[in-house]
């Protein structure tokens, strides 16, 4: 039988709206390039290649580190495998390397995967994710994310997503506005190291456009500024005048903004939580689903329109997900 060998990051789902291009691919349900007029808005890599440094992930059943990959929940120790060794954490949960399968979806410009996460040792919980991407040619990427817990039991979770923007070279050149007014800031372990702080009158201060000259980031920002329709907003400027932001829904509280020291700089990770790193020690707005809950979030990114002499407001609503993610109980931080 011959053999045709499937791209390593599982099959391409390619969409085109206007000036927009994106793929997503099937292995994470990986938004694996999105462009406009031709040119990057994300780091994107070649279709053979496994997703580095985690670009365009799925983050899910927590995001970020997870200490040790040890956790309690209900009385219960659970242990996980370490995906890191030097400093040993869990990391970004275990659907990102999974195949996910594409559904049926009548959106002509969407794609619709879904996932069945089967419960394991460290995680025994059983989920089911649905991961939904549509392009606009107004209002560009939205994402929409919806887990449901098939398990007899209460399951803890969190969500993220972890695009990098970029308009291609080093991001120094580039400035940066995130209207927050705290952050955690990160220890030797890359773990948050105390309690959320102000981010007033420190170099971490986004509310004003930062110049990322200098500027190291590897934090996770909370107390989100939102817009009239709950959303809050990421926004990269380049002095060329290129433009692209990204925004969350009010189920994102954080925004954990990374400068990609490691690999060159070459773009600005911005990636939506629902709650922050090593949440699942912290408990810090962990969300606990109940048996058979369901929970949606959504994000999306954008080039400011018309780009980029005026301040973007809201995508149009043919570009945004439908519909409100259900309340659910969640863990707020332990005292």
């Amino acid at each position: 039988m011959p053999h045709t060998p499937l791209p390593l990051s599982g099959i391409q789902l390619p969409l085109t709206a206007g000036p927009y291009t994106a793929t997503v691919a099937g292995v994470g349900a990986t938004l694996r390039e999105l462009a406009y007029d031709g040119r990057p808005l994300i780091l994107g890599f070649d279709a053979d290649e496994p997703a580095p440094a985690s670009h365009g992930q799925i983050l899910a059943p927590w995001p970020n580190r997870l200490a040790q990959g040890r956790y309690a929940f209900d009385g219960t120790q659970h242990q996980l495998p370490l995906d890191e060794r030097e400093p040993p954490s869990a990391l970004h949960g275990l659907v990102a390397w999974q195949t996910w399968t594409p559904q049926p979806h009548d959106d002509a410009h969407g794609v619709r995967l879904a996932l069945d996460l089967a419960a394991r040792p460290g995680y025994p919980f059983a989920l089911r994710l649905l991961a939904e991407y549509h392009l606009d040619a107004d209002s560009g990427l939205s994402a929409r994310v919806t887990v449901i817990n098939r398990s007899s039991r209460p399951a803890p979770f969190g969500l993220g997503a972890h695009p990098y923007l970029t308009f291609g070279g080093s991001i120094d050149r580039c400035s940066v506005q995130l209207a927050a007014d705290h952050c955690l800031h990160p220890d030797a372990r890359m773990l948050p190291d105390g309690k959320p702080r102000p981010a007033e009158g420190t170099p971490h201060d986004l509310r004003s456009p930062r110049q990322l000259t200098g500027t190291v980031l590897n934090h996770a920002y909370t107390g989100l500024h939102r817009d009239s329709d709950g959303l809050a907003w990421a926004r990269l400027r380049a002095p060329e005048g290129d433009a692209v932001d990204l925004w969350a829904d009010a189920s994102f509280g954080w925004l954990q903004l990374y400068t990609a020291d490691h690999f060159g700089r070459t773009g600005l990770a911005v990636e939506p939580m629902t709650c922050p790193p090593d949440a699942f020690n912290s408990g810090h707005d962990v969300i606990v689903l109940a048996p058979g809950e369901q929970r949606s979030a959504a994000w999306g990114i954008r080039v400011p329109c018309p780009p980029p002499t005026t301040r973007p407001g809201p995508p149009s609503q043919a570009g945004r997900p439908s519909g409100k993610p259900s309340p659910g109980r969640t863990i707020r931080e332990r005292t």
